[in-house]
């Protein structure tokens, strides 16, 4: 296990397990009286206000030390925001009523294929035969813990919505890596607020009926921790190791998902599960001990990001971890590295 990699996997696994425990959670608290929109709504608007007031106390106590979103960081913001806060919800709430729920589960598991597909085709992130197998296996697994056999399985115009919505989902996952530098908690809350303002009034044309003061006040808390605070590690954790890799690991969520219900809800483990948790503990291992070293040209890099003096910023400006904009000269050497912020080149020139 590698030491600089460990910290990015270890924000990847945690935001799982934060996103993990909102389907329980929200089982727990709040039952089958609330529309799915609104649920959506208070949820992202639960991230965005938290992570605002999170970021305003930040500000006040200490220096800012991210990155600021600039003009040039405008449109991937948007295009997450369209494409993953409001798109796919919508497409997947409209999908799931002409789906079977077992249909359902299987499909919204494309997600992280997705994710993949896009990082490699049209942002051209390395994806080594390791990592492409330990995201093979966690995804199949996702599929053994997710999905009820004994129901009806369907492939219908509800199915096919609700693999756009995963793409969509893919979309914004690559769109966010390519800001991931910047500071998270200004992302995630541009995002929440957005795309949570957006559904309320959806909702709220809809003629949906509104949640009790009681039911908004513990999804605000919900959507913070299992939106906020997994969305903020997730971002973290691309800087490191690139989307598709980050998106394997996050699709370890359903096992804290099951984890929790079994004790909350006492649940006794099916055989599937104790399948599941040995597919994805195993595809995990496979990302945490993967390593790729090539001789690899770096062209000359002008970006603002949060770092400290290292071995690859060694300029004077600023002590401690700041931020502030900088140039990597170009050069050419050979080290372990995976795609994060300094490595998001291409392959197909490489010695």
């Amino acid at each position: 296990m590698k030491s600089n990699t460990l910290p990015f996997i270890l924000q990847a696994l945690l935001a799982a397990i934060f996103f993990g425990a909102s389907a329980p959670i929200a089982k727990l608290l709040l039952g089958d009286n609330i529309s799915p929109i609104f649920l959506a709504a208070f949820l992202y608007l639960g991230s965005g206000t938290g992570t605002s007031l999170v970021r305003l106390v930040q500000r006040m106590r200490s220096k800012d030390a991210e990155a600021g979103i600039k003009s040039p960081d405008i449109i991937w913001l948007a295009g997450a925001i369209i494409s993953g806060g409001i798109m796919a919800p919508i497409i997947l709430m409209i999908s799931l009523q002409n789906t079977p729920a077992s249909t359902a589960s299987l499909l919204l598991n494309f997600e992280g294929v997705g994710t993949t597909v896009i990082a490699l085709l049209f942002f051209k992130e390395a994806i080594s035969r390791r990592a492409w197998t330990a995201i093979i296996v966690i995804t199949l697994a996702s599929i053994f813990l997710s999905t009820n056999f004994e129901s009806g399985f369907g492939l219908s115009l509800g199915a096919l919505g609700i693999i756009l919505a995963c793409v969509l989902w893919g979309v914004d996952n690559n769109f966010t890596r390519n800001i991931s530098g910047k500071d998270p908690l200004a992302i995630v809350a541009w995002k929440g607020l957005v795309a949570g303002t957006f559904s309320f009034f959806l909702a709220f044309f809809l003629g949906n009926p509104l949640p009790s003061i009681a039911n908004i006040f513990y999804i605000l808390i919900l959507g913070f921790v299992s939106y906020g605070l997994s969305t903020i590690l997730f971002i973290r954790s691309m800087r490191g190791l690139g989307a598709a890799r980050t998106s394997a690991l996050y699709g370890t969520a359903p096992l804290a998902g099951v984890l929790l219900s079994i004790v909350i809800f006492g649940e006794f483990p099916s055989f599937f599960f104790i399948i599941a948790a040995i597919l994805m503990i195993g595809g995990a291992l496979l990302l945490i001990n993967e390593q790729h070293e090539h001789s690899h040209v770096h062209t000359a890099l002008f970006h603002d990001h949060s770092h400290k003096h290292d071995e690859s910023h060694k300029h004077d400006k600023g002590d401690g971890v700041h931020s502030h904009e900088h140039e990597h000269p170009a050069e050419e050497h050979e080290h372990d590295h995976m795609p994060d912020i300094h490595h998001r080149h291409g392959h197909e020139d490489e010695k």
